[in-house]
């Protein structure tokens, strides 16, 4: 039993956890292979954000039992922790890990290998009042890093199960997040990702004062380090201190993902958003004004229970107005043991769908606009990948950029072609030559 293979549903937390699982296993000499070649040991990595994350929990758990029918199949995360019974009901499953017991992975799965014993294995996460410490995990991308620096929310939205399966605020502490991206920028990562599931809530907990501006100015100051971008905002974070502290951090991108939900005041008060609109309006004015080049993405719920056409009417007006680079736009999802599942006014799902397909519309319009923004000029790109007949990378903002790969000169004669210099994990200026609705064309 040494292969291990890992599928990572939902957000970048438990892209973090699942780097940290994999480091277990590496450790523990296991080899970690892709999800999609035969392993003796599969994990997935739930979530349950919505009715169609734990229905692709489910599907993957199943499917990767038809890659190897002798495998050990672990599911964990968010699904697993709330819907155990569920998850009880598959066949294919051997063990079942809630969010704090994924820090034993290893040792679970040899006793479970040695035994052959169904486990279920998941403590109450609203009793846990620490953070739980994975260590320093450096296993990771080669370009970028996601930095975990919190777990929990105390927001408790209408509409979300994620306190649930994740508990209260828990902070890390922040000489161990300062230990972890020392080594991360050892192993040459230039970028890092500050995530966790309310980052606005960083420090909250804490006896001293200090909050997650104060670990950002700690985190510009680390030597190797050349980008710091941050996961989804609260947007009450972003007052005028906040900001006028964030400018000065060079490292900081200018991408800024402020998770709005609904351009009515109304609907915000029934999702237990603690904003109105026009609160948000100022704190989109302030970052603009600060950051000239400012990205602002953001989430967008549509069809929540009560939403009237006048609602969302003055939803697509104010997302009009604040023209957001990019909006994930979700069809609202009933989430059973949240406040918003037995609201009256449930919408009908073609209504959800119009509205939907309404905002991605508007949201492709914003994102190729911008994106013309930038052509005939000069642009910062870190470089990740290759893809095809590209490099691919993206600009401080979080443009999505490509450059042709050289020697790509459509024939099949290669004698004349120089070695394509490798640039990934380089950061470079380019000129944008052309704009599509996702992403530039650079030249160098």
């Amino acid at each position: 039993m040494n292969k291990v293979a890992f599928i990572t549903l939902g957000c970048k937390v438990n892209q973090y956890e699942t780097n940290a699982m994999a480091q277990e296993f590496l450790e523990k000499s296991y080899e970690v292979v892709e999800h999609t070649e035969i392993a003796d040991i599969y994990v997935i990595n739930t979530c349950t954000v919505t009715n169609m994350s734990d229905r692709k929990s489910r599907q993957m758990l199943r499917r990767v039992k038809e890659l190897n029918e002798n495998a050990v199949v672990v599911a964990c995360g968010c699904y697993a922790q709330v819907a155990k019974s569920e998850l009880e009901k598959i066949e294919e499953v051997d063990l079942i890990l809630g969010n704090n017991e994924k820090k034993n992975i290893v040792e679970l799965v040899e006793k479970f290998v040695k035994t052959k014993k169904k486990e279920l294995e998941i403590e109450d996460v609203m009793n846990q009042k620490e953070y739980v410490e994975f260590g320093d995990v450096v296993y990771t991308e080669k370009t970028r890093a996601v930095i975990k620096v919190q777990d929990g929310c105390d927001r408790f939205c209408s509409y979300c199960i994620i306190p649930y399966a994740r508990g209260r605020v828990r902070s890390r502490k922040p000489e161990k997040i300062i230990s972890e991206i020392n080594k991360i920028a050892k192993e040459g990562i230039k970028e890092v990702v500050i995530t966790g599931i309310h980052i606005a809530s960083y420090g909250k907990d804490f006896k001293e004062d200090y909050k997650l501006i104060d670990l950002l100015e700690e985190i510009n100051k680390i030597e190797g380090i050349k980008r710091i971008r941050l996961g989804s905002l609260e947007p009450l974070l972003i007052t005028e201190e906040f900001v006028n502290r964030l400018v000065k951090l060079e490292k900081i991108c200018h991408h800024f993902h402020l998770s709005l939900q609904s351009g009515c005041d109304k609907t915000l008060k029934r999702m237990n958003r603690r904003y109105t609109i026009e609160e948000f309006r100022n704190i989109v004015n302030l970052l603009r004004k600060n950051y000239e080049d400012v990205n602002l993405t953001t989430d967008i719920i549509v069809g929540f229970p009560g939403e009237t056409e006048e609602e969302f009417n003055k939803t697509y007006e104010f997302l009009k107005e604040i023209k957001f680079y990019k909006m994930h736009v979700f069809k609202y999802s009933q989430r059973k043991g949240t406040k918003a599942a037995v609201m009256s006014g449930q919408i009908d799902g073609n209504k959800k769908e119009e509205r939907s397909r309404k905002l991605i519309e508007l949201s492709n319009r914003n994102e190729k606009e911008y994106n013309e923004n930038y052509v005939g000029k000069e642009v910062e790109i870190l470089w990740e990948e290759k893809k095809e007949k590209f490099y691919r990378g993206h600009t401080k903002n979080y443009i999505s950029a490509y450059r042709k790969l050289e020697n790509q000169n459509g024939g099949n004669d290669k004698s004349n072609e120089k070695p394509e210099s490798n640039i990934e994990n380089t950061i470079t200026k380019a000129k944008c030559i052309d704009a599509k609705q996702d992403h530039i064309l650079v030249n160098m």
